[in-house]
This record gives structure tokens, sequence and C-alpha cells, in this order.
């Protein structure tokens, strides 16, 4: 079982940057594989970054290559996204999930077994 908290969120200008942080229970958590989604009011839930168990490996949805960045440290059973030059489109409940292998890099919500309760971020313009 893995307990995962979500911290960081809060509002911001546009341009502006956040740090999330997931802290997760449990002492396997290098053996998750570790997401971050996204769910704007009205739309469907949304991945948006994904990080292997060593922290090696990432993936980014297009639209926010080159602004996010997720990394992890397994030390702290802590997974973070860092999102610069944040945008109004960005604005969405932020959601920390965690998967076992089949779940590795994985851009759907389904196969991530354990998830956070959400962390709101707002992005004025």
């Amino acid at each position: 079982q893995v307990q995962l908290v979500e911290s960081g969120g809060g509002l911001v200008q546009a341009g502006g940057s956040l740090r999330l942080s997931c802290a997760a229970s449990g002492r396997t958590f290098r053996n998750y594989a570790m997401a971050w989604f996204r769910q704007a009011p009205g739309k469907e839930r949304e991945f948006v970054a994904a990080v292997s168990w060593s922290g090696g490996t990432t993936k980014y949805a297009d639209s926010v290559k080159g602004r996010f960045t997720i990394s992890r440290d397994n030390a702290k059973n802590t997974v973070y996204l860092q999102m610069n030059s944040l945008k109004p489109e960005d604005t969405a409940v932020y959601y920390c999930a965690a998967g076992g292998t089949t779940a590795t890099m994985r851009t759907e919500s389904t196969p991530y077994t354990y998830w956070g309760q959400g962390t709101q971020v707002t992005v004025s313009s």
C-alpha cells in the first residue's frame, strides 16, 4: 500500500514558477513508476509527466515539454514537478500517481494504482 500526498500548489501569475512535491509512504517507493496528471474544470484527466524508478528516464506531454521537469528522490520518497513559464492553460488540479512495472512511462491513467488527493494550481493572466 502506498499513500501519496501532494503539496506546493497555489496561485501564480503567467510566466511564473511553482514546484509541486509528492511525498509517498512505504519502504518500496523506489520500485514504483511515478507520474503527474492534471485535470482542468470540465475536462478529462490528462498526462503531464512520468519518471522511471531510477529517475533516469522521463516523459512529458507535448504541452509542457521544455517548461516542466519531473524528478524523484528515492531517499526521501518524494517526486517533484518543477513548473516554469506557467500559462493560464496550465490551471488544473495536479495529481501524483504511482504504479507497478506495467505503469512505467505510461501516459494513460489506468495502469497507475495509487493516487494522491490533488493540489490546485491556478495561473492568472
